[in-house]
């Protein structure tokens, strides 16, 4: 299991000739799969791909990059675990590593086992975040609660994967996981401002926003009443318009 302060994290996304997405600071990361590989020798992509692509040797290229690739981003289980409260805990994570996710949407999941085929358990509702810049960008969300889907219970020494997912504003998705096993709280490792903070700097400030609200479950209705009018509205017209055409 990765796990590098966020420091450390940002040093290596500065120096990569490629541009990031995003990154689990806490509890851990399954592995860096930042990088794009897979393309060709002056960095286009192959002609005919379809984003894993097979070599005639047997090796995987991912020619627009690992991340996007579900359910972990390439990646395959972690063979060194990181343990999280098995009462539930800290998520945080770097999401704005690639140009495009000033706004995103994000879903935080849970798969059961040591090999989830399942990450459809909602830890947290769906939130939206709103960066400082299109551009990529430093700034860090923390979590500091996440609580454990409802209607799942787990035991201390049960494993588990925990998937962030974004949405970027292009509607494509970003996976991340950490591979956990549940502990007790004493036995996990601390949360604290290296690898778990929500950062309030200018060129890092984050903000959030629920998806669905009030107003635009309101303005959502008055859009519908005006549609049914409309609809219902097409037969008469319709018939209007045959008459005319008839005379």
């Amino acid at each position: 299991m990765l796990r590098m302060p966020l420091i450390a994290i940002a040093a290596l996304w500065w120096s990569s000739l490629v541009a990031a997405h995003v990154v689990i600071t806490y509890p851990g990361w399954r592995g860096n799969n930042l990088h794009t590989n897979g393309t060709n020798q002056d960095g286009s992509i192959p002609s005919g791909s379809i984003g894993i692509d097979y070599s005639d040797n047997g090796t995987v290229g991912y020619p627009y990059g690992m991340q996007w690739m579900y359910p972990c981003g390439g990646l395959p289980t972690a063979q060194n675990r990181t343990k999280w409260p098995v009462s539930g805990g800290a998520v945080g994570f770097q999401p704005g590593w690639f140009s495009g996710h000033k706004t995103a949407l994000l879903f935080v999941n849970l798969g059961l086992g040591t090999e989830p085929l399942n990450m459809s358990h909602n830890m947290v509702p769906m939130f939206s975040i709103n960066g400082p810049t299109n551009d990529m960008y430093p700034g860090s969300v923390c979590l500091l609660q996440v609580p454990l889907p409802a209607n799942i219970s787990v035991n201390v020494g049960d494993n588990a994967t925990i998937q962030v997912v974004e949405i970027a504003q292009h509607g494509a998705a970003l996976f991340s996981c950490v591979d956990i096993t549940f502990a007790e709280p004493h036995d996990v490792a601390e949360v604290n401002e290296t690898n778990c903070v929500n950062t309030t700097g200018t060129d890092s400030l984050i903000t959030y926003d629920t998806v669905f609200t009030a107003s635009s479950l309101s303005a959502a209705s008055s859009l519908f009443l005006h549609m049914n009018a409309f609809t219902a509205a097409l037969p008469t017209a319709g018939a209007l318009l045959f008459a005319f055409f008839m005379l």
